[in-house]
């Protein structure tokens, strides 16, 4: 179970929450092609880079939404850095927690999510204001793309 958490965890840091589709927007970027694929990230950080390069790109960001991408990258960065701290803290102590420390823990890593959704979703309510037409049909395809993604997945797991 823990390291179930923990592997689900991990795969969420990308981009920053448990409740809601924006860290999924991130990885829901297609990858570039097997020539240009660059080897494995050597962190989460890194790896969240890579996915809000990858997004930038693709979204096209113009010099006027720099400040308000710029806010919103931020925000996936942090949110990266501090959940994977979580992480850590709580794998390095999994195998000694009583019942009710493990209990804790996850209450710590749920507020944490909760609060980098929430600064997340701010984030992005800003640079989304200001994206062209065509720049909001792109990111609502990627929304809509990783929700009927992650709701086969959920029916596929036991």
């Amino acid at each position: 179970m823990h390291l179930r958490m923990l592997r689900d965890g991990r795969a969420m840091v990308a981009v920053a929450a448990l409740l809601t589709p924006l860290p999924a927007l991130a990885q829901s970027v297609p990858p570039p092609p097997p020539s240009s694929t660059p080897s494995a990230p050597a962190s989460p950080q890194a790896a969240q880079d890579q996915r809000i390069n990858a997004l930038l790109a693709q979204l096209q960001i113009t010099p006027a939404q720099q400040p308000q991408w710029n806010a919103f990258a931020q925000a996936m960065r942090d949110n990266a850095t501090k959940t994977d701290a979580l992480f850590r803290q709580r794998a390095s102590s999994a195998a000694t927690m009583s019942a009710l420390e493990n209990m804790q823990s996850y209450a710590q890593i749920a507020r944490a999510y909760a609060d980098a959704t929430e600064a997340l979703a701010q984030a992005f309510a800003s640079l989304y204001a200001v994206l062209s037409d065509q720049q909001k049909q792109t990111v609502d395809g990627i929304f809509r793309q990783d929700a009927a993604k992650n709701a086969s997945t959920a029916t596929a797991k036991p």
